[in-house]
C-alpha cells in the first residue's frame, strides 16, 4: 500500500486486503487442504482435526512470519513450520502434505481477492445506480458538449449521465468474467500432484470443494492469465470512474459552475474554495491502479514451471489494485450520491454557435438533439434495468 492509504480506500476494504487477511487466507487454505486429504484417507481424521485445531490466527504473527520468510522469499514455508510445531508430533509430517508454498500462497491469493473483488463490485452497482439516478433526473435537462474541451452542439445532462452508466456496466462485466475465473491452486513440487499419488486428483477436487472455489483444468503455478485479467479488469474498473471524477471536476469549475458537490473539500489557505476532492482521489487511484495492473500483467513472463520473482510480485500489486479500484469506485459513488445540478447555469452557458451545424444541416435544435439525446437515456436505462434484473 501506501502513505495515508485512508484517504484514498475506505477502512472496510484496507482490511480485506491487509496482510492479516492473507494470514487467514493461507490457514484456510492449510485446514481445506488437510480436510480434503482425510476425506480421501491420505491422512487420519484425527490428524486433519489437530491441524484444524491449530490454524488459529490468534496464534501467528504476520510480521514475524514474513521476516522468516526472507530466507525461504515467501511466508507460507514458515507457517507450515510454525503448524508443524504446534501439532502433535504424530501428525507432523500430516501437514501441508503434497502441497507446495506456491499452492498456499495462490489460493490464499484468490480468496483474498474474491472477498474484496465482492466490496469492489458493491461500489461498482451502488456508482452504476447513482449514475442511472441522474440520468432519470435530467433526462431531458439541455446543456453543450463538449469536445476537446471546447462547446460543441447541444446535449442533455442526462445523456452525460448515461454515457457514464454504460461505461460503468461495461467495466462491471470484465469483473465478474474475472472473479469467475478465480480457481484453486493445487499442485504440488511442479503442478504433477505426484506426493499424492492416484489420490492427487480426488485430493484436489475435494480442496477446492472445501474453500468454495472452482478447480482448473490444470494447475496454474506458471500460468497467470487469471491475475493479469483480474488486474486488468480493476485497472479499467479504476479508470471509468476516474473519468466520471474529471468530467464532474470540469463541469465544477468556477467558470463553468454547471455542478456543484456540496462535500467538496476546503483549501487550507483560500476558504472561498471547494476543492473537487472526490474526483482527485478517483484520479490518484485509478493511476495507481493502473501501476499495480502493469506489474500482474508483467508476472504473465516467468520461468518454467515455477517463476524466479514473477508471482512474489503479485502479492502487493493484488492488494494494491484491489483496495484502491474500490477506493476511487467509492469516491466517485459518493460525488454522484451528492451531486446538485444547475440546469439554468447549464442553459446559460450554451453559446450561440452550437447551433451552427443546425443550421447548415436544416435541423431543429430540440427535436433533433435533444429528442435523440433523450432516447438514448432510454436506452441506457433499460439496458441498466435489464442487466439488473437478469445479473445483478
Amino acid at each position: 500500500m501506501g502513505p495515508f492509504e485512508a484517504i484514498f480506500v475506505p477502512d472496510e476494504l484496507a482490511e480485506a486486503v491487509s496482510d492479516r487477511a492473507w494470514l487467514e487466507a493461507m490457514l484456510e487454505v492449510e485446514r481445506a487442504l488437510a480436510n480434503a486429504e482425510s476425506l480421501a484417507g491420505v491422512i487420519p481424521a484425527d490428524a486433519a482435526g489437530a491441524i484444524a485445531a491449530a490454524c488459529d490466527p490468534g496464534r501467528f504473527d504476520v510480521h514475524e512470519l514474513a521476516v522468516q520468510g526472507r530466507s525461504s522469499g515467501n511466508p507460507a514455508e514458515p507457517l507450515v513450520r510454525a503448524l508443524r510445531d504446534a501439532v502433535d508430533p504424530a501428525w507432523r509430517d500430516a501437514v501441508h502434505r503434497g502441497a507446495t508454498s506456491q499452492d498456499v500462497v495462490d489460493t490464499a491469493a484468490v480468496l483474498v481477492a474474491r472477498r474484496a473483488l465482492g466490496q469492489v463490485i458493491d461500489e461498482t452497482d451502488r456508482l452504476a445506480a447513482a449514475a442511472a439516478e441522474l440520468a432519470r433526473l435530467h433526462r431531458d435537462t439541455p446543456m453543450a458538449a463538449r469536445t476537446l474541451l471546447q462547446q460543441a452542439v447541444p446535449t442533455t445532462f442526462g445523456l452525460k449521465a448515461a454515457g457514464w452508466l454504460v461505461a460503468v456496466l461495461d467495466a462491471r462485466r470484465g469483473l465478474l468474467r474475472a472473479n469467475d475465473g478465480l480457481a484453486a491452486q493445487l499442485g504440488g513440487a511442479a503442478g504433477t500432484l505426484a506426493a499424492l499419488g492416484a489420490k492427487g486428483g480426488e485430493v484436489a477436487e475435494l480442496f477446492a470443494a472445501q474453500l468454495d472455489l472452482p478447480l482448473a483444468p490444470l494447475p496454474w503455478h506458471a500460468n497467470r492469465v487469471r491475475m493479469a485479467e483480474l488486474g486488468s479488469a480493476l485497472a479499467v474498473v479504476a479508470g471509468v470512474a476516474a473519468k466520471i471524477g474529471t468530467d464532474v471536476a470540469l463541469l465544477q469549475q468556477t467558470e463553468v459552475g454547471e455542478v456543484l458537490d456540496p462535500g467538496a473539500g476546503g483549501s487550507s489557505t483560500m476558504p472561498h474554495k471547494q476543492n473537487p476532492v472526490a474526483s482527485a482521489v478517483a484520479v490518484a487511484c485509478a493511476r495507481r491502479t493502473a501501476a499495480h495492473a502493469s506489474v500482474l500483467l508483467g508476472s504473465l513472463v516467468g520461468e518454467h514451471e515455477r517463476a524466479a520473482g514473477s508471482w512474489h510480485a503479485e502479492w502487493a500489486a493484488l492488494s494494491g489494485a484491489l483496495a484502491l479500484a474500490g477506493g476511487g469506485l467509492a469516491a466517485v459513488a459518493r460525488l454522484l450520491e451528492q451531486l446538485e445540478a444547475d440546469p439554468g447555469r447549464m442553459r446559460a452557458n450554451m453559446r450561440d454557435e452550437l447551433y451552427a451545424e443546425r443550421d447548415r444541416l436544416g435541423l431543429q435544435a430540440d427535436e433533433d438533439y435533444l429528442g435523440q439525446a433523450a432516447s438514448f437515456v432510454d436506452r441506457a436505462l433499460a439496458v441498466y434495468a435489464g442487466e439488473t434484473e437478469e445479473d445483478w
